[in-house]
């Protein structure tokens, strides 16, 4: 209990930690939203409509009072209300995040299911022909940039042999065939799984209570699955979470490229208009998903392997 209690501590302190720096950091960015908001064609707005501006907003406040306001805003699950069309934050990022998260957990199940069986049959055979094939294409996957990846998808498949469209967005159940190109966002994170099986299998493969198994004449199927594999699994989730959570504030390009409504669309949005609630309220909603997926892996290695509980 006391280990969980531990990592639930961490992860509130981090969530408070980056909301902190977020807010400092949208208020040092050059530019008054007020005036940027009330600008029409280039024509400086009238300084009494400024100044109302700000009292609404709270923006003629101190940064202190500011600061303490936003947090207990948060603190409350109210993420305001955006400066441009006066909506709801947390309205909008609810009917995005979904896009994004099932673009992610499509790049997830697909690097799963090629790096993690891939890494053991390469592992099996070091220096064979599944292996050798098996680097090189991770060496690729890794190397190429995932817009060029992604540009080259669209090119063949939705431009030359129009099997699939060019961007937008369907539900993956509704049709995952249009849904293809979006996985080159996986390519690389299968690379990064695929290296890392391969890598720890070979080296639990040569410990001594694996000698020791086949020894005995356990079965090889038996030692590849419960000794082998099980053992070698802590450093893939740790790569694989760690992957994920880049993803999560990485899709930008990926999205761009694909004209993919989601999450990260939303932010540049904001950025853009110097809409801080809007920012703040999608950064703090990303850094609580991979402060909450790290938290998730510290669990899962707890289940894994009992010995983390007493680290």
């Amino acid at each position: 209990m006391s280990f969980i209690l531990k990592r639930v501590g961490a992860a509130i302190l981090m969530v408070w930690v980056v909301a902190s720096i977020v807010f400092l950091a949208i208020r040092l960015v050059p530019g008054d939203p007020a005036e940027l908001l009330l600008s029409q064609g280039g024509v400086a707005p009238d300084p009494a409509a400024v100044a109302e501006l700000h009292e609404r907003l709270g923006l003629d406040r101190s940064l202190p009072a500011q600061y303490l306001l936003d947090l207990g805003r948060l603190a409350t699950g109210d993420l305001g209300t955006s400066l441009q069309d006066e909506s709801s934050v947390a309205d909008e990022i609810a009917h995005r995040l979904p896009r994004t998260l099932e673009l992610i957990a499509a790049a997830a199940l697909f690097a799963v299911l090629v790096g993690i069986p891939g890494g053991l049959l390469a592992a099996m055979r070091p220096g064979g022909v599944l292996d050798r094939l098996g680097r090189l294409l991770s060496a690729l996957g890794l190397a190429v940039p995932v817009f060029v990846v992604g540009t080259l998808l669209v090119l063949v498949f939705a431009q030359t042999l129009r099997l699939v469209p060019a961007g937008g967005y369907v539900p993956l159940a509704q049709d995952p065939l249009k849904h293809f190109t979006l996985l080159a966002i996986g390519l690389g994170l299968a690379s990064s799984v695929f290296r890392m099986t391969r890598a720890a299998v070979l080296d639990v493969s040569q410990r001594d209570f694996v000698r020791t198994a086949r020894a005995k004449g356990v079965a090889p199927a038996r030692i590849l699955i419960r000794h082998v594999l099980r053992n070698a699994l802590m450093p893939v989730i740790t790569v694989l979470a760690l992957n994920l959570g880049t993803l999560l504030g990485g899709t930008v390009l990926v999205e761009y490229v694909f004209n993919y409504p989601g999450l990260s669309g939303l932010l540049v949005d904001a950025v853009n208009a110097r809409d801080y609630p809007e920012v703040q309220g999608v950064v703090l909603v990303i850094s609580v998903l991979f402060v909450g997926l790290n938290l998730a892996v510290d669990l899962l290695y707890a289940v894994i392997d009992p010995r983390v509980r007493h680290a």
